[in-house]
C-alpha cells in the first residue's frame, strides 16, 4: 500500500491510506444496509449521485451485491467512529453504532462531491476528538427562526458531524400557564420543539433544552405581573431589571412552573439552566444577605434549587461557568454531576485559561467559543477562528466532554444566520479533528464545499468582511465599531443623546475611528462585493447565505460612509446635500432588503425594532439634505 496525502476535506479525517485503483459508480448503483437508521444518509448519497446522472437504488439487506454497503461491528469500539473502505469492487462503511455509520456516509458524500463518480481507492479510519459537538443558537435577541430554517440548519450541521443543537430561549416560548411571556415576539410552541426534536433525531443530533433561569430575564421582568420578582427593578432602564431576585420564593416558583412545561419536551439527558451574567446579583433585594454570606453563596443557593428541579425531570444540569469562576470558592459548594460550560469569546481571553480550574475541581465540562458574529454585520473572523482553535486545544488538554460553539444576536440580532455558517463549520472541524484543521486554508475549503463554483469570489468577501473590525480600529471588545456606526447619530445635540461621548458604555464608535481607517474599510469592501453568483445552481439555504453576506457588506460600507460624513460634520466642515441624499437612499434600500432577508428565514418577531432605527437614520440624512 502506498501512503499519500489525505484528501482536503472540510471536516478532516483522522487516518487515510490510499491504495491502487479507482471505484466507478455505474448507471444504477445499489446502496445497501440492514438498518433503518441508515436510510436518511443513504438517501443523501442517492441525491448526490442523481446530480451525477446515476439512478441509485436503496435496498434493505445484510448480504448481497452492493456498490455501497453499511455494516455494524462490535470490533470497532470507539463511539461515533467508522471505517470507510473504497476498493475497485465497492465501498463499505463499518461502524459500531448508528451515528458512526451516518458520519461515514457524510465523509463519503464529501469525497463524491470532490471527485465525482470515479473515486480513488482508500481506507479511512475516523473518530471524533470530542463526544459532544454542539451549536448554541440565539433565538431570543430579536430573530426567531422558522421551523424550516432550523431543519435546514440541522441538516448542514449534521453533515459537519455536529451532534447537539441548543436554542437560547429567554422568553420566546408559549407557556400555557404564563401566556403573556413571549407574546408578540413570534414564540415557539411546544409542537415546534417536538417537531424539531424529532427531526434532529434522524440526523443524529440531540436537541438540548436551554432556558434563562436567573439572569437575562429582562423580557419577562418587564411585564407588570413579574416586575416584583426582579433583584433590582429599573436596572439599565429595564422596569424589572435583568435578574431574578434569588431570595424571593416567587422566583423559584416561576422557574418551577416554566420548567414543568418546557423540560419534558426534550429527550436529551442534558439541560442548560444558563445562570450566566446575573448583573444585579447581590446589589438589590439580596444585598443584605450577600453582605453576610457572600454573593457567591447567594448564587450557589439558587443554583442548587435549579439542580433539584433538573433532577426531578431526570436531566443532568448544564450551566454557564462565568459566575463560579468569578467566585472560585463556590466550586466546592456545587454537586459534581453538574456540567460546566466555560465560555469565552475573545481570542486568548481570561476564562479560556481558567478551564484548568474547572477540570481540577472535578467537573465534567464543555469549552464554549463563539462565531464572533454578533454586534457586527459580518464576523470578527480572525478572532472567531483563534477563539475556536485555542479552546479546542485547551479542551483536549484537560479532557473536555465537548465543544459548544455559540452564536448570539445581541442588540436586536441585526447579524444574519448566513455569516455564522463559516464559524459553525470551523467549530465543527476543530471539535471533530482539531489537529487536522488547516486554519489558513479553511475559508477556501469552506466556500468550495458550500458553494462550489456557483459563487466565485465569495471567499474574498468573507475574508474582507471578516476583517473590517480590525481595519476600523480593533480591538473593540465583543463588537465591531461599524455595527454601531451604522445607526449612531451624525452629530450629538445634547447630553441626553444615546451615544454621548462622555459615557463609557455609550461611547461614540465613530469618534473612535480615523478617516484613514474608514477609507481602508471602503477600499477593502468595494471590490470584494463583486461575486460571480449562479443562484439557480444553489439551493435556497446556500443562496440566502450568499445574499446575507452581500447585505452584510453593504451595511458595513454604509456605516463607513456615514462615519466619514459624521466626522467631517463634527469638525465643522460643509457637506453637500447630495451626500446626505445618497446616504438616505442607501439606507432606504438597505431597510427594504433587510426586511426581505429577515423574513426569508425568520418569523417577524422584533424586525420592527431594527426597521425603526433604520428609518431614524434615513430621516436624519434627509433632514440634513434639506438644510443645505
Amino acid at each position: 500500500m502506498s501512503q499519500r496525502r489525505a484528501p482536503v476535506l472540510l471536516i478532516p479525517v483522522k487516518k487515510c491510506q490510499f491504495t491502487p485503483g479507482r471505484f466507478a459508480f455505474g448507471k444504477k448503483p445499489v446502496l445497501a444496509s440492514a438498518k433503518a437508521w441508515d436510510v436518511v444518509g443513504l438517501e443523501q448519497i442517492q441525491h448526490d449521485l442523481r446530480l451525477l446522472g446515476r439512478k441509485a437504488l436503496i435496498v434493505a439487506n445484510a448480504f448481497g451485491l452492493a456498490d455501497i454497503r453499511i455494516m455494524r461491528s462490535a470490533q470497532t469500539k470507539v463511539p461515533q467512529s467508522y471505517e470507510l473502505n473504497i476498493t475497485s469492487k465497492g465501498i463499505t462503511i463499518i461502524a459500531p453504532d448508528d451515528a458512526g455509520a451516518y458520519y461515514g456516509l457524510q465523509t463519503l458524500r464529501d469525497i463524491i462531491r470532490n471527485e465525482g463518480a470515479s473515486l480513488r481507492c482508500r481506507k479511512i479510519s475516523d473518530w471524533p476528538d470530542f463526544a459532544r459537538r454542539g451549536v448554541y443558537h440565539d433565538c431570543s435577541r430579536g430573530k426567531v427562526p422558522t421551523l424550516e430554517t432550523l431543519k435546514q440548519l440541522v441538516v448542514r450541521l449534521a453533515h459537519w458531524k455536529i451532534n447537539e443543537l441548543s436554542l437560547y430561549i429567554e422568553d420566546i416560548f408559549t407557556f400555557a400557564r404564563h401566556p403573556d411571556i413571549g407574546k408578540g415576539s413570534s414564540p415557539f410552541t411546544p409542537q415546534d420543539i417536538c417537531d424539531l426534536r424529532d427531526f434532529c433525531k434522524i440526523h443524529h443530533v440531540r436537541l438540548v433544552g436551554s432556558l434563562a433561569s436567573l439572569g437575562h430575564m429582562e423580557h419577562i421582568l418587564k411585564l407588570p405581573r413579574y416586575q416584583k420578582l426582579g433583584e433590582l427593578p429599573g436596572y439599565r432602564s429595564y422596569p424589572g431589571g435583568t435578574t431574578l431576585c434569588p431570595t424571593d420564593p416567587g422566583s423559584i416558583k416561576l422557574i418551577w412552573e416554566l420548567y414543568e412545561e418546557f423540560i419534558p419536551l426534550f429527550d436529551a439527558p442534558d439541560f442548560n439552566v444558563c445562570g450566566d451574567e446575573p448583573w444585579e446579583l447581590g446589589k438589590g433585594r439580596s444585598q443584605a444577605l450577600a453582605s453576610r454570606v457572600g454573593t457567591g453563596k447567594v448564587y450557589v443557593d439558587f443554583i442548587l434549587k435549579l439542580h433539584k428541579l433538573c433532577h426531578k425531570y431526570g436531566k443532568r444540569m448544564n450551566m454557564w461557568a462565568d459566575i463560579v469562576l468569578s467566585h472560585p470558592e463556590t466550586l466546592k459548594m456545587l454537586p459534581s454531576d453538574i456540567v460546566m460550560l466555560n465560555w469565552e469569546y475573545e481570542a486568548f481571553g481570561k476564562r479560556t485559561a481558567q478551564t484548568a480550574q474547572i477540570a481540577k475541581a472535578g467537573f465534567e465540562f464543555m469549552v464554549c467559543p463563539g462565531t464572533s458574529s454578533w454586534n457586527t454585520h459580518g464576523t470578527r473572523l480572525a478572532n472567531s477562528m483563534e477563539n475556536i482553535s485555542e479552546f479546542a486545544e485547551i479542551g483536549l488538554k484537560y479532557k473536555s466532554a465537548g465543544m459548544l460553539n455559540t452564536d448570539w444576536g445581541d442588540n436586536g440580532h441585526r447579524n444574519f444566520l448566513g455569516v455564522s455558517m463559516h464559524g459553525f463549520a470551523h467549530g465543527a472541524a476543530h471539535s471533530w479533528n482539531h489537529s487536522g484543521v488547516d486554519d489558513q486554508k479553511f475559508t477556501k475549503i469552506f466556500c468550495r464545499d458550500m458553494f462550489g463554483c456557483c459563487a466565485k469570489g465569495i471567499d474574498k468577501l468573507i475574508i474582507a468582511l471578516g476583517g473590517t473590525y480590525k481595519l476600523c480600529g480593533a480591538p473593540h471588545f465583543n463588537e465591531s465599531a461599524l455595527f454601531w456606526a451604522l445607526i449612531e447619530p451624525l452629530v450629538f445635540r445634547n447630553a441626553g443623546d444615546p451615544y454621548k461621548p462622555d459615557s463609557p458604555r455609550n461611547r461614540s464608535r465613530i469618534d473612535s475611528m480615523s478617516d484613514k481607517e474608514l477609507a481602508a474599510v471602503i477600499k477593502q469592501l468595494c471590490p470584494s462585493q463583486e461575486i460571480d453568483v449562479h443562484f439557480d445552481h444553489l439551493d435556497d439555504f446556500d443562496a440566502m447565505t450568499v445574499i446575507e453576506y452581500q447585505a452584510s457588506a453593504s451595511m458595513d460600507l454604509l456605516a463607513a460612509k456615514r462615519a466619514l460624513v459624521a466626522k467631517a460634520m463634527r469638525k465643522g466642515e460643509s457637506i453637500s446635500s447630495n451626500v446626505f441624499k445618497e446616504i438616505a437612499a442607501e439606507m432606504h434600500s438597505l431597510s427594504s432588503s433587510f426586511s426581505q432577508i429577515w423574513m426569508a428565514r425568520n418569523r417577524r418577531s422584533r424586525l420592527n425594532d431594527n426597521l425603526k432605527i433604520f428609518r431614524q437614520v434615513e430621516r436624519e440624512a434627509l433632514k440634513y439634505s434639506h438644510s443645505r
